[in-house]
């Protein structure tokens, strides 16, 4: 296996604003990656500009990002096709994150499959679609509850012995079951929901990471996009995204979530930056071993996410926003009934 932990991109040879881009270990992997990381998810959003969404990426990586996830269900196939095309050719320069198992829609509670012959299937199914030999860090997308997840993963484990794939990760596992996992393998990464306004992995998950030497990936850490104060009504959420089936921005919910970004917009302009670059500053000063990553379909949008690596909150600031974002603060659940229920708890 290569160990691409060691070359130079490792050391930040990418600019934000001038500054060199911190790079970080992924989990004790070998791998390093960007401090900040891009989810790709939204480029699968209807209506789809394919030459956009590669000129995004081409930026993203032109800024110093290094660290770039997709997975299998994410436009049924259409993203890794999408971004095996625009990152390909530099492959050897990123730490390509892709995902399997969640075969179903966030409807079907059933809708996941961790058996070993789906596993294999699902990975060569991935690596065609993305033109790829190898994928840097594959993740079990669910976990699913009829199968024990030392099956799972022992056959996850055997795609890193056939050099198919450099390093395992779970995504939304209870840390009983990341316990299970990595005494099998080890789980370079944790991919979990988590900002201001989702704050459930502060109960066990992120002590259970930093324990084990796991990287936490953050995902949608602007609370899919509502943390940037650009929706202030259902109407105005992106087509076809989680925040506008989100139960956060419908009437009733809505003001109450409103005034929260209000104090987050109060700050932001004491420091001069905006709401979500502190809503993503919030989630960088968490340690390190956290790794935030964002999506936008925008290429500003995308500038304006890198440019939180240059906020600096004192912890005065972490304080005022940890006692007005507590974990009850929001109004309205974070998925629906059915997409919590298959969320490994």
């Amino acid at each position: 296996m290569i160990d691409r932990g060691n070359q130079d991109r490792s050391l930040g040879n990418g600019t934000v604003s001038g500054t060199a881009m911190q790079h970080v270990p992924l989990g004790r992997s070998g791998l390093a990656v960007s401090r900040l990381g891009y989810g790709c998810m939204s480029l699968s959003y209807e209506p789809r500009h394919d030459r956009n969404a590669e000129a995004l990426l081409d930026r993203a990586m032109d800024l110093g990002v290094t660290f770039f996830d997709t997975a299998d269900k994410y436009g049924k196939g259409h993203n890794e096709k999408l971004v095996g095309r625009a990152l390909g050719h530099r492959a050897d320069d990123i730490v390509l994150a892709s995902k399997f198992g969640f075969v179903g829609s966030p409807e079907d509670p059933k809708g996941v499959d961790g058996r070993p012959e789906h596993v294999q299937a699902a990975c060569e199914a991935s690596l065609r679609r993305l033109g790829m030999e190898v994928i840097d860090l594959y993740y079990l997308h669910r976990v699913d509850p009829a199968v024990p997840i030392e099956e799972t993963v022992g056959t996850m484990a055997e795609l890193v012995t056939a050099g198919k794939v450099r390093a395992l990760g779970l995504s939304e596992a209870a840390p009983a079951t990341i316990r299970r996992a990595h005494a099998v393998h080890p789980i370079a990464a944790l991919q979990t929901e988590y900002s201001l306004w989702s704050r459930e992995p502060e109960q066990h998950l992120l002590d259970t990471c930093r324990e084990l030497g796991i990287t936490f990936v953050a995902y949608s850490p602007l609370g899919i996009g509502f943390l940037t104060g650009r929706v202030t009504a259902p109407e105005e959420a992106p087509k076809g995204s989680r925040l506008g089936r989100s139960e956060r921005i419908q009437r009733g919910n809505l003001e109450r979530n409103l005034a929260l970004v209000a104090h987050l917009a109060s700050l932001a302009d004491a420091l001069g930056c905006t709401p979500g670059q502190v809503a993503l500053a919030w989630v960088l000063a968490r340690g390190i071993h956290v790794v935030p990553i964002p999506g936008t379909r925008n290429i500003s949008h995308l500038e304006e996410n890198l440019g939180a690596l240059q906020v600096e909150l004192r912890p005065d600031h972490v304080h005022r926003l940890d006692r007005l974002f507590h974990a009850d603060a929001p109004a309205g659940r974070r998925k629906s009934t059915a997409g919590m229920a298959i969320v490994n708890r």
